[in-house]
This record gives C-alpha cells, structure tokens and sequence, in this order.
C-alpha cells in the first residue's frame, strides 16, 4: 500500500510525507518564520513533523531517521538542543547540513523516516 498525504508548504509538487507499507517518508518541514531564531524555527519544523504523522496515525517516537537543515553553522547547537524536547525515549538518527534554502528567512528544514507497523488492515 502506498499513500501521498496532501502538501503542507503549498507547493503541489511535494507531498508532505508519502506512506509506503509500514515506512513514512516526511518531506521538508519548516516554520516560524516571522522569527529569525533557531530555537523557535526548530520547534516550529518539529511541530509541522508532527502533525504530518498525526494525519497518518503516527508520533514523533515513530521516527528513526533525520535530516536536519540549517542555513549557518553556528546555530547547529542551540538547534539540536531543541530534539531534547521532543525526542524524550531517544533520539533517531540524525544527519545534519549546512545549506541555503529559497527563503531567505528559512534558518531550518527538518525531513525523515519513520517506521509505523500496520495491523494487516488495508
């Protein structure tokens, strides 16, 4: 079974996550851009996460890989801090980049990997 979930950025090219047997794979996720803080962008990409995996019946305890964004090095710290919050059972794996995005408010993206195992029902 293989289910694309609507967008979530308003971009109709991209799914926000696209389910396939017991694997969600989780588009880019952002937010809190009307504040240049790490901190707050983090938070806002993690809340963003979690309510694509809410729409499919999934948690942020579900997640096993990501991929975690930044625009500047030097906010990688105080960024990963914020995994902490929402990662109390353990942290999935994670890699991290330094990248531009095309907005240039964008201090952050967030995308990954969870694994949800179904109950055999379709």
């Amino acid at each position: 079974m293989m289910k694309k979930m609507p967008t979530h950025c308003g971009d109709d090219t991209c799914s926000a996550c696209v389910v396939a047997g017991d694997y969600i794979f989780l588009a880019h996720h952002g937010g809190g851009q009307d504040v240049e803080d790490i901190v707050h962008q983090t938070r806002a990409a993690l809340e963003s996460m979690a309510r694509t995996l809410s729409a499919v019946g999934a948690t942020l305890d579900d997640v096993v890989q990501l991929n975690y964004y930044v625009k500047r090095a030097s906010d990688f710290r105080r960024g990963a801090d914020v995994f902490r919050e929402y990662f109390r059972s353990g942290a999935p794996a994670r890699t991290t980049v330094v990248t531009e995005f095309v907005g240039p408010a964008c201090l952050c993206q967030i995308d990954g990997i969870a694994y949800k195992p179904g109950d055999g029902e379709e």
